[in-house]
Parts: structure tokens; sequence; C-alpha cells
């Protein structure tokens, strides 16, 4: 079983079909709870599970350490974990999965402007492939409709920007913590705002809890435990055993299940999807870990 966890493609696996997977849970959620409910139940839910983890390793960090892993989990976690539902209001699942492939060519760009990670012709084509393919399925999604969904696509875009933040940050800064150490520490930081945002949201007074809103509950519970909290350990992981650009790589797969479950519950699947998709895996691929990884370097 070690070895099994231990082997990357399998956790690549694992990683594509649960992430590709929350799309359509964050959809059902958002029958009965508004984004910042569904955001602040996430962090709340998985930071109650990994407190006791999470606790010990804060009392023993320095603060140096201590602003990195807050940092890391404001990008990597806090942050989408809202951005998500709220661009799900609008936007379809299966469009938010595929506009979240963007991630690995984020890495890539701030990698080499912040880090000096060394980058090739094929990478920097493949970025602007990735970005074209991404502008195309923004502009044309949805695009029958009478209001604009390219703002709301574009939080899905700033949610990639921030997970990619969050991987080079945790690749150069945290490399010393384990991945449980690091999420459970993350998660318990970021669970008293959360906390905070659920009661300002009106979450007790909004809903009588009953069976449409508990069938809500169970998908959020599902997201938090195995979407976010199981999910992000094994993605640091990956980052600590790889690199961030590989970890990021589940991109490659992410979209397939996120188009599948949005085909099973009925969304409208545009041909513009295929081909802007097509373009972003194209990017994806072009900036691909090489044999010989880069060496990080902060300027």
């Amino acid at each position: 079983m070690k070895n099994i966890f231990g082997n990357r493609w399998f956790l690549l696996i694992i990683l594509a079909l649960t992430w590709g997977s929350s799309f359509i849970m964050i959809k059902k959620s958002l029958l009965e709870f508004s984004p910042y409910e569904i955001g602040s139940l996430r962090v709340l839910i998985s930071g109650i599970i990994l407190s006791m983890i999470g606790i010990p390793v804060i009392r023993k960090m320095n603060r140096v350490t201590l602003f990195y892993v807050a940092l890391a989990g404001l990008f990597g976690n806090f942050l989408p974990l809202y951005l998500f539902p709220m661009a799900q209001t609008h936007i379809s699942s299966s469009l938010a999965g595929v506009l979240d492939s963007l991630v690995p060519i984020f890495v890539l760009i701030l990698g080499f402007l912040f880090y000096g990670v060394k980058t090739q012709i094929s990478q920097i084509f493949g970025a602007i492939i990735g970005f074209f393919g991404a502008a195309t399925l923004m502009y044309f999604s949805e695009s029958n409709t009478e209001e604009t969904q390219i703002g709301y696509a574009l939080m899905v875009v700033f949610a990639t920007v921030c997970y990619a933040v969050a991987a080079l940050i945790i690749k150069d800064k945290l490399s010393k913590l384990t991945s449980i150490e690091l999420t459970a520490s993350m998660f318990t930081l970021w669970a008293i705002p959360a906390l905070v945002i659920l009661l300002s949201s009106g979450f007790t007074k909004n809903h009588n809890f009953d069976y449409e809103t508990l069938t809500a509950f169970g998908f959020v519970s599902i997201l938090a435990i195995f979407g976010t909290t199981i999910a992000i350990v094994l993605y640091y992981k990956l980052i600590q055993d790889t690199s961030p650009i590989f970890a990021s790589s589940v991109s490659y797969l992410l979209p397939i299940f996120a188009v599948m479950w949005g085909l099973i519950d009925g969304e409208k699947f545009s041909p513009w999807y295929i081909f802007s998709g097509v373009l972003i895996l194209i990017g994806v691929y072009l900036i691909r870990e090489k044999k010989k990884k880069p060496k990080m370097v902060p300027r």
C-alpha cells in the first residue's frame, strides 16, 4: 500500500478523479447553500478534522514558517474554495473544470518570473496556446445568454493563479514539513476566519435543515473530507516529492471527469469546449516538466 501511494502517477489519477468530481458536487451544494457558506463549510470541516494534528505543529513553528504556511493556505485553500462556488453560480461545472486546467501554465509563468525557473521556447509557446484556448472558451461559453459569463469565468482563472502561487511557495519554502503537517496547519489556521464568514452569512438562520439542506450538506461534507482534506494532503505530497509543474499536471485528466459528470447531469455541451479544451491541454503538454528538472533559485 505504501508503494502504491508513493507512485506519482497513481496519486495523479486519484487527484484527477477526486477534483474532477468536485465541480458537480459544488453545483449540487449550490441548490441550498450560498458560495460563502460552501467555502466556509469546506474550510471549517477540514480544519476541525485536522486540528488535532495542526495545533501541535503550529505551536512548534517559528514565525517565518508560520507566515509562509498562512500565505500558502490563503492562496492554495482559502481563496479558491470561495472562488469556485461563486463562479459556478453563473457557469457550468464542465466549464469550471476545463478552465481549472490552466494551473500548470501559471506555475510555469510565475516560476519563471519570481523563482528563476529556466523556460524553453516550447514551454513559452505552450503558455500562449493555453491562454488562447482559455480566452476562446470564456468568450464563447454560454454566449447565447443575455448576461455575460466572462467575469465569473475569470474567477476560476484567478483561482488557478492562486493554486500556482501556493504550489511554488510550498516547494520553495515549506519542503521540510510533511504533507499532512502542511495541510493540517493550513486548515487549522484558516478555520477561524471561515467560521466568522459562515456565521456572518446567516447560516444558522437561513436554513431549516430539512431533507434538501441535509442532502446539500452531505455533498459539502464529501467535498471537505475527500475533495479538500485528503486530496490536498496527496497534492502537497506530490509537490514535495516531484515538482510544482508535475503536480499541477493533474490538469491533464481533471477536465475529463468534470465534463463527464456535467454531461451525466444534463448540462449543455458546446463544441467550443472541445476546441478550447484541446488547446489548453496542448499548452499544458508543451509546458510539461522535462526530464531535467529546473533548479528553483529565489531572486
